[in-house]
């Protein structure tokens, strides 16, 4: 029972599916079958295709494609991408070509594990900021603030939460993550599809962005060499940081189903750690695949700040390489915890 709490805290509503579609391209002749079990199928499988020939037609050969890479009737799923994967089929018979498709969706083999956690310090944080972006660079923390009209980007001294350095956004934007790479800070915008760029020394904007298949702006961290932007949705978004274009996307699944509503990014040892809009939990995400590995229950750190009206939801996690150790508050929270992990 206990663990069935805890899963809910992240997960749901996970075991409501949202399947791919099962439509087709409209064919007379022919339709793409797989052995997915109601649209599904788990990336330990082998996907196994055939054509399905309502009409008894000669056909010459099939060629099949996943996402647009030529396969073979079969595939191994273990190096997949989870979510809804696209199938195509070219069906070439009486020098004729004519091409079908459909999707399925791929899920992760294994359940996440469940992580909680040993608060090390706490520290002093604005109750007024409502937090959405959290990040450690060169050893200061940053933060980007939301809400019309009170959206902020920040240098603060983390052991005291004195504000270092403070510039406002203009009243039309609402603010959303941020990251720190090469210099650069980039901060997001919630619904105006744009972020900006600034010196991170000097906190000059250097320019704006705007965004592409992703509607909106809610987290976004880094590697080292690529941008990754979430957008309210199950996807993830790879950005190249030079052109903030979108250059390709990953989504979050577990054994169960997609997880939406992810927010605030922060990159930790390989993996993307990123919470779920109102849950107070994180989820452990491997960027290779979308996979959800891991999630860690955070729900009880909301009752040790300070209750007021405005209390929010946890948002803003960052990881300090200096002591290896995670950082997280809240929206309207005053108190920043320092975190260590721990496997249930």
């Amino acid at each position: 029972m206990r663990l069935f709490k805890l899963l809910t805290i992240i997960l749901l509503p996970m075991f409501m599916i949202a399947c791919g579609s099962n439509s087709e391209k409209k064919s007379k002749n022919f339709s793409i079958t797989t052995n997915a079990k109601k649209n599904t199928i788990s990336k330990s499988e082998t996907l196994k295709l055939s054509i399905d020939n309502k009409k008894g037609l000669a056909i010459d050969s099939v060629v099949y494609k996943f996402n647009n890479s030529k396969i073979a009737n079969t595939l191994d799923l273990s190096s997949s991408k989870l979510g809804v994967q696209t199938i195509e089929a070219s069906v070439f018979y009486n020098a004729t070509k004519e091409t079908i498709s459909t999707s399925i969706i791929v899920l992760n083999n294994e359940a996440p594990k469940i992580y909680s956690f040993n608060i090390i310090n706490e520290y002093p944080h604005d109750i007024t900021s409502y937090t959405q972006g959290l990040e450690f660079y060169n050893g200061e923390l940053y933060e980007s603030t939301g809400q019309l009209g009170k959206s902020k980007l920040r240098k603060v001294d983390y052991k005291t939460g004195e504000v270092l350095k403070n510039i406002d956004l203009a009243k039309e934007y609402f603010g959303e993550g941020l990251t720190v790479l090469n210099d650069n800070i980039y901060q997001l915008t919630w619904q105006s599809s744009i972020g900006f760029v600034y010196d991170v020394n000097t906190f000059e904007k250097k320019s704006n962005f705007k965004y592409g298949k992703s509607k909106e702006g809610w987290g976004i961290c880094n590697d080292g060499n690529v941008l990754y932007k979430s957008d309210g949705t199950e996807r993830i978004w790879l950005l190249n940081p030079d052109t903030l274009a979108e250059i390709d996307h990953f989504q979050a699944y577990t054994n169960k189903g997609k997880i939406s509503n992810l927010n605030e990014l922060e990159w930790i040892n390989g993996k993307i750690y990123a919470n779920r809009y109102q849950k107070n939990g994180v989820a452990i995400i491997n960027p290779e695949n979308g996979a959800i590995e891991g999630v860690i229950d955070f729900s009880s750190l909301k009752n040790k700040v300070k209750q007021h009206p405005t209390l929010d939801v946890l948002n803003g996690i960052a990881y300090n390489p200096d002591t290896r150790t995670i950082f997280v508050t809240g929206k309207h929270w005053d108190t920043l915890f320092e975190v260590e992990i721990v496997e249930k």
